[in-house]
């Protein structure tokens, strides 16, 4: 499942949102499910080393950006000239995640093993993390300073909405917390 989140919405959720963004319920976008780290996969909403995958915090907010039709275009080709590396990420990340639920589910605890895969783990999503700035950065950089600057502007509007799910979750468990 976690390759298939993260191929999936590594080029497809590039490719889609330089359409325009991806229809509800398509990979890449918000949706609560399982996946270890979280919704939609390794790192959290859509994918490895997430929170919103290949795109990190553009991703969503390029239908608001009115990219032009080059705009749309250079992005479909960082997609492309990213895929590979993205695939590869995926899977060294779905092994990982892997070794890691098989030592939390034995029958005997091995804490060393634990923390040592949960270490490699957190390379393997530092790499993914790295990948992803790349990105984001190229994305980014055809941009013209409005686009950036209302790119900005929904990331913390973005970054307050989750800031007060976080509240509201507190307010409902026991103890507030």
């Amino acid at each position: 499942a976690i390759v298939s989140i993260l191929t999936v919405s590594g080029l497809a959720l590039a490719t889609t949102f330089a359409q325009d963004g991806p229809p509800p319920g398509e990979p890449g976008t918000h949706r609560r499910g399982p996946g270890p780290g979280g919704p939609g996969g390794p790192g959290g909403f859509g994918g490895p080393g997430g929170p919103m995958g290949l795109l990190g915090e553009l991703g969503p907010g390029l239908r608001a950006l009115e990219l032009t039709d080059a705009q749309r275009e250079q992005i479909r080709g960082i997609a492309v000239t990213h895929e590979a590396g993205f695939r590869e990420i995926g899977e060294r990340l779905r092994t990982a995640h892997e070794s890691v639920n098989t030592l939390v589910t034995a029958d005997t605890i091995d804490e060393a093993a634990i923390r040592a895969r949960s270490g490699e783990l957190a390379a393997v999503e530092a790499d993914a993390a790295v990948m992803r700035a790349r990105v984001h950065q190229e994305v980014f950089g055809i941009l013209t300073a409005e686009q950036q600057a209302k790119a900005r502007e929904l990331r913390a509007q973005m970054q307050e909405r989750t800031k007060q799910r976080m509240g509201n979750r507190k307010e409902r468990r026991p103890g507030g917390q």
